[in-house]
């Protein structure tokens, strides 16, 4: 397994991978569609970042850091497709992560994400992430936030 830089050619496995996990759990909402759809606007484009986790040249799992006004990144759209699970990759691509938010000098990696996602949250956690409180935010599915201070 490797992690790169998204690629116009990962597309549409961005698309699915994602589209996978959130309609197994819940309903894909109108914030989800415009980042799915449009993962080179919505993220690459306003200085953010994708990265895809490949086995033998297909694309398994990603994540996108999506950039914030103070300079941090929204951790966005993780997820690792279901034959992949428990290989390592969730864990490779949050360290992908980490390494380039520290790398551009970011104070904090920020992320939303629900209580019913448990493996989800004990990554997050082992990462380093805490529980931050409520806020505002366009998911109807959010009920946990969290952060990670990188200064």
């Amino acid at each position: 397994m490797r992690i790169v830089a998204f690629e116009p050619r990962h597309a549409q496995a961005w698309r699915s991978l994602n589209e996978a996990w959130i309609s197994r759990h819940f309903t894909i909402e109108p914030k989800d569609r415009q980042v799915l759809d449009d993962p080179v606007g919505q993220i690459v484009a306003k200085g953010g970042y994708i990265f895809m986790g490949e086995r033998e040249g297909e694309a398994i799992g990603c994540v996108g850091l999506i950039p914030m006004t103070d300079g941090g990144f929204e951790v966005a759209k993780m997820t690792v497709s279901e034959a992949a699970r428990g290989t390592g990759l969730g864990k490779a691509l949050m360290q992908a992560c980490i390494d380039k938010a520290r790398e551009l000098g970011a104070p904090r990696l920020y992320l939303e994400t629900n209580s019913a996602l448990g493996p989800a949250l004990a990554l997050y956690r082992a990462s380093g992430f805490r529980d931050l409180p409520p806020r505002e935010t366009p998911y109807a599915r959010c009920d946990v936030w969290m952060e990670l201070p990188l200064s």
